[in-house]
């Protein structure tokens, strides 16, 4: 039997491309991300990786480190293949610090992948797709900026635009922007218009109606459920969900109340691949359509998430995201990169990727 002998932990900052800024003053630019490896007693290791942003989610990346020195007795010794097991012990011993145990969970699939001698898709499920349709998202600026950016990257052979909404309070402004961004790219194109929560419903109903002639969608405008689906019912334009659904009576709740047509099933969210996979098992029973994701990192959560990705109804993943390529520096240099809008997750038994530990700074923490 395999046994986990040692769990090492990194910070490291990761700096966006260029800045985002989203609604309610929300801004993401240099982030930190923890980086975690979990070695066992026959020479492995497996990766995880999480990077929350306090203001997305009640999550901060330097509350994991004592969420896992707190969960440690429980992993150190214990088997990490068949992550699922090992992870109801965890919930056992510590509700909820769901982000935490999400770098755990990673590293613990990546460990088994290994064990097997598989590919991390081939577990979740089998490969059903080889490449997968990518997003772009597109900082809330000026708004013919934003529509020069979605011109941009769809000449790279992007198709999927997210509209950053409300950074400005402005909400005429945020018509432009999608009007703009849609008359870019023109027809076909999947365009959708993100507050991060950040507006009220009377905002977003009167930014709804002002496009409802055009072929857009409507990402999680407001911060609860219902103000979602007054949105929706008042403007008659799908909706995405995004913060509010974070396990299945989320998803159920929202699903009833007829405001997750797509839904983004971020693995930080939910705790891992183990728990983001039961989500993925249940929007594709719900009929919803799913961005698999995370709420920030670099080529260790990328791979995640690309697997969980590969390995869905196709019918069902409306796109992933290439979050490495967002950011620098790059964790995994050798990681999966987009090819004309569209990404395939990595080979190799596990994740398939793997930062050189010899680049990385001395562990922040080490427990053994």
């Amino acid at each position: 039997m395999t046994k986990i002998t040692r769990i090492s932990l990194w910070h490291v900052p990761l700096t966006s491309h260029e800045a985002y800024y989203m609604a309610d003053g929300k801004t993401c630019d240099t982030v930190e991300t923890v980086v975690l490896a979990i070695d066992t007693d026959d020479g492995r290791t497996g990766w995880g990786e999480v990077c929350p942003i306090p203001h997305y989610l009640p999550a901060y990346a330097r509350g994991v480190a004592p969420a896992v020195q707190e969960m440690a007795f429980v992993l150190l010794g214990a088997d990490p293949v068949g992550p699922e097991a090992l992870m109801a012990q965890l919930d056992r011993h510590l509700q909820g610090h769901v982000y935490a145990k999400s770098a755990i969970d990673i590293a613990l699939w990546d460990l088994t992948g290994q064990v097997a001698g598989l590919p991390l898709y081939a577990l979740l499920g089998g490969r059903r797709a080889e490449t997968m349709t990518l997003y772009h998202s597109i900082t809330c600026i000026a708004p013919d900026e934003m529509a020069r950016i979605a011109q941009e990257t769809q000449n790279q052979g992007i198709r999927q635009f997210q509209v950053k909404l409300g950074a400005d309070g402005d909400w005429q402004a945020d018509v432009a922007r999608l009007r703009l961004v849609r008359e870019a790219v023109g027809d076909g194109p999947l365009v959708y218009g993100d507050w991060n929560c950040g507006a009220t419903s009377l905002d977003a109903t009167r930014v709804g109606r002002a496009v409802a002639d055009l072929d857009v969608m409507l990402e999680q405008p407001c911060a609860t459920i219902d103000d979602c689906a007054r949105v929706r019912a008042a403007t008659g334009l799908p909706m995405k969900m995004d913060e509010s659904a974070h396990d299945t009576a989320s998803l159920l709740e929202a699903h009833a109340k007829g405001c997750m047509d797509a839904v983004a099933v971020k693995l930080s969210k939910f705790g891992g691949l183990s728990a983001s996979r039961r989500a993925r098992d249940l929007c594709q029973h719900l009929g919803a359509k799913m961005c698999i994701e995370d709420t920030w990192g670099s080529d260790i959560t990328t791979a995640a998430l690309l697997h969980l990705g590969a390995s869905t109804d196709p019918a069902r993943v409306m796109n992933v995201c290439d979050l490495s390529g967002y950011v620098a520096p790059r964790l995994a240099p050798m990681g999966p990169v987009r090819k004309d809008g569209r990404i395939a997750p990595p080979e190799g038994a596990g994740l398939g990727v793997a930062p050189d530990r010899h680049s990385l700074p001395e562990p922040d923490m080490v427990l053994d």
